[in-house]
């Protein structure tokens, strides 16, 4: 884990200025509150509406991220009306949030849009169990929340908008089929079930904080697309609220609220949520939890009893998120990391061969942006499979599997970056060899994703020339994967499961 949070690659240092952008709007946007005389309250609600316009809205482009943070509002404002009209009503108040779980999870169906704009619908609910809000408070919570999201955008897309100079991002294609068989949908019942069984228990323990449960149980579910994914997820969210809770014994309850303290690491807490996001739940959560920690202490209700009721709220949304995906409509892991692994390897053979097509001086091709896609894709199958490499796993022969796959798959990754980079070169030419190894990756790749035959690995002689050294890098890679992935016991493109 330690190695994950300071050995990651960071190209381009996006993972960097992701942060840092996010401490800077998050904090004038708080700044922006409290110079127009919002209470403590406000400034919190302010505080998480900038959060989630920075840190949700990930549309390919800078366009449609600036349209998806119009919307923000739209989503928020009407729920969180609904949820201060429901405030001294409790049965309708947690049937209309078990309505907002269902149908926020339902809206990934649209894509990155539809995902932001559910989990701020969420948000929008859950802090208004968090501040207790009624219908008096609303113009204030109203003015922070558009105050918030316009600060955030204007340093978004004004001051601080380092996305023009990148490519567009890739996206995933929405989940096909539909009703049950469309897995957005399946997860919607999955997440409404489980999230009914985190508040009904999360009440029992205890009659205020009950809506931790159900936070639990509904940010385990996002950004998952199989029950081995979501089992995982929801492991490292305990471990995760249970590490912030042992530090926030030794800085937030010192700190015991102190302005300027509390201040200074809530920023850094703002910092370590958004660098850890993409590379590991486990140290985000931590970040999560002291936030939280540090945002009670400012309120005055932190103390020890608090933190230990938090770690049991968070394993009563745990559990009921693995209920949900153990018993009702089960999505397998298999089913999830076959898609991805098929994805991942046509955009090997894409890749290849839109870097022939420039090495052959088409007008045009564009490697680049296809590599951008293979990461996008990569990075999937890394999550699909993260169950099956799980130090907990008991299945030591599939695990190495696994891992052979991804280090298999990364052989293809690496390979490909470096045809790129040749292909990039103006002075690089073609030759008929490179037009032979392209159909060879070709005719692999058809062969891995369609169930036939695939080459037998052949010794060639070391290329002098980089491109094909690079392709018969990829031949060899492509034609050791056939072993994991025709494997009798499933892992991922295994027809007889």
């Amino acid at each position: 884990m330690l190695k994950r949070m300071f050995g990651a690659p960071d190209p381009g240092r996006i993972r960097l200025r992701f942060a840092g952008r996010a401490v800077l709007g998050i904090a004038l946007a708080v700044a922006v509150c409290g110079l127009a005389g919002q209470s403590l309250a406000g400034a919190v609600a302010g505080g998480l509406a900038a959060l989630l316009a920075l840190f949700t809205v990930t549309d390919p482009t800078v366009r449609g991220q600036a349209l998806t943070t119009v919307l923000l509002p739209a989503a928020g404002l009407p729920v969180l009306a609904l949820a201060a009209a429901l405030h001294d009503l409790p049965v309708a108040r947690d049937l209309a949030f078990l309505a907002v779980v269902g149908a926020g999870v339902y809206a990934r169906r649209w894509g990155p849009r539809g995902h932001s704009l559910g989990v701020f619908a969420f948000m929008t609910y859950f802090v208004a169990q968090f501040l207790h809000t009624t219908p008096g408070q609303l113009p204030e919570l109203y003015a922070a929340v558009l105050l918030s999201v316009a600060t955030a955008a204007a340093v978004r897309f004004g001051a601080w908008c380092y996305e023009r100079r990148l490519p567009p991002a890739a996206v995933p294609a929405p989940a096909a089929g539909t009703g049950l068989a469309r897995i957005t949908t399946r997860q919607a019942v999955q997440a409404t079930a489980g999230a009914g069984f985190a508040l009904v228990v999360g009440q029992s323990v205890s009659g205020q904080r009950w809506y931790w449960a159900v936070g639990a149980t509904w940010w385990i579910f996002v950004n998952t697309a199989s029950r081995g994914e979501t089992l995982v997820r929801g492991f490292r969210r305990v471990l995760g609220t249970l590490a912030g809770i042992g530090l926030g014994l030794l800085v937030a309850l010192p700190v015991a609220g102190a302005p300027l303290p509390s201040a200074v690491l809530l920023a850094v807490c703002v910092f370590g949520i958004f660098y850890t996001a993409a590379v590991s739940y486990t140290w985000m959560m931590l970040c999560v939890t002291l936030l939280a920690e540090l945002l009670y202490g400012l309120l005055g209700v932190l103390t020890p009893g608090l933190l230990a009721l938090r770690l049991a709220e968070t394993g009563v949304g745990a559990l009921g998120a693995a209920l949900a995906v153990l018993v009702l409509l089960p999505v397998t892991t298999h089913a999830v990391t076959d898609h991805w692994i098929q994805r991942a390897l046509h955009r090997v053979h894409l890749c290849t061969a839109e870097a022939a097509a420039r090495l052959a001086g088409t007008e045009g091709a564009d490697p680049a942006a296809r590599v951008a896609e293979l990461e996008q894709s990569l990075a999937r199958v890394r999550l699909s499979v993260a169950p099956l490499v799980h130090p907990l796993n008991p299945l030591l022969g599939r695990k190495r599997r696994a891992r052979r796959v991804l280090a298999l798959l990364d052989d293809c990754a690496r390979e490909i970056r470096g045809l790129v980079a040749v292909a990039a070169d103006p002075e690089a030419s073609h030759d008929a060899r490179l037009a032979a190894a392209c159909w060879r990756v070709e005719h692999a790749v058809e062969a891995l994703t369609g169930g036939g035959a695939v080459p037998a690995r052949s010794e060639r002689p070391a290329a002098a020339e980089p491109a094909l050294a690079h392709l018969h890098g990829l031949e060899r890679a492509l034609a050791e994967l056939a072993a994991p992935l025709r494997h009798h016991t499933p892992l991922g493109l295994d027809r007889a499961v």
